[in-house]
């Protein structure tokens, strides 16, 4: 089966969430039997795959959590497993004699119930291993990401967010898709964020007032928290499933990504569409200034 990958479908921040979400309810605690790096790419290698194999043996999952769209198993060894999934990276929950899929990287076989499987459609998945305590030290890149809507939505203000915004100077769509200004949004999120908060993708950011500065960031937090509730969006040309196989239903929710030529909800107007950043953007143009 082909797949077209574009920009828009990638997986983002919602639909790791709900990954991270499902593994921590369903593997923390459990113990490793074995684990099987079946391409040493994916580790990085044939030196990092044993390793690998060798330290995951006869751990525990202690947690499950989450950098960036990066996925951190911390097991009790110290050691922790980080995954990136990339565009086309999927975990699957399976009893272990379901059969392997072609595109599988890594399987983790449990103590008790069944194994989680890595397949990667695409080649950009990697995983790899670090000590626990220095996982940010390992990888300089987790520094360098911005705003974590899910983590800092309680921690940041909108003043916060007020002087970070006006700090930069760029289009609006621009900076929602740059994982250094906030993680994990991708060109739809923007779309479906920018129309909630009833401002137009080529905006620029420090022509913002203070109530669209507060409406941006409200509209961020809240597509953010309800594409999580509805289990992340899985789109034509996406390859996002949830730990079971399940879709995403977020994309029953949109407003206007790849809605061009419905009427708008807001202004009962035709969504329009125009290229931006070499791709399609979806917005209402009566609704959004």
């Amino acid at each position: 089966m082909q797949h077209n990958f574009d920009k828009e479908t990638m997986i983002q921040l919602p639909e790791i969430e709900t990954i991270r979400r499902d593994l921590e309810r369903d593997c923390v605690g459990k113990k490793i039997k074995t684990i099987e790096v079946i391409k040493s790419k994916v580790a990085g290698g044939p030196k990092a795959k044993s390793a690998i194999e060798r330290e995951l043996e006869q751990s525990k999952v202690e947690s499950v959590s989450r950098v960036g769209k990066f996925l951190l198993f911390e097991l009790s060894n110290e050691m922790t497993l980080a995954i990136e999934l990339g565009s086309g990276g999927q975990i699957s929950r399976v009893p272990n004699k379901t059969e392997v899929h072609p595109k599988t990287q890594l399987i983790l076989t449990f103590t008790q119930t069944g194994q989680m499987r890595l397949i990667d459609h695409v080649g950009e998945a990697s995983v790899s291993l670090h000590e626990t305590a220095e996982v940010i030290e390992d990888k300089p890149e987790l520094a360098e990401l911005g705003i974590d809507p899910i983590e800092h939505s309680q921690r940041i203000t909108w003043g916060d967010f007020a002087h970070y915004l006006q700090a930069r100077k760029a289009k609006l769509k621009t900076l929602l898709i740059d994982d250094s200004f906030v993680i994990g949004v991708g060109p739809m999120y923007a779309d479906e964020i920018l129309f909630e908060a009833g401002l137009k993708y080529d905006r620029m950011s420090d022509s913002l007032t203070t109530n669209e500065v507060r409406r941006l960031w409200q509209s961020i937090v809240q597509t953010i928290y309800d594409a999580v509730k509805y289990r992340g969006s899985t789109v034509e040309g996406s390859l996002y499933v949830d730990t079971n196989g399940e879709p995403g239903s977020f994309q029953d929710h949109h407003s206007v990504f790849e809605k061009h030529g419905e009427l708008s909800p807001r202004s009962r107007k035709p969504i329009a569409r125009s290229k931006f950043g070499g791709i399609w953007t979806y917005y209402c143009e009566q609704s959004q200034v």
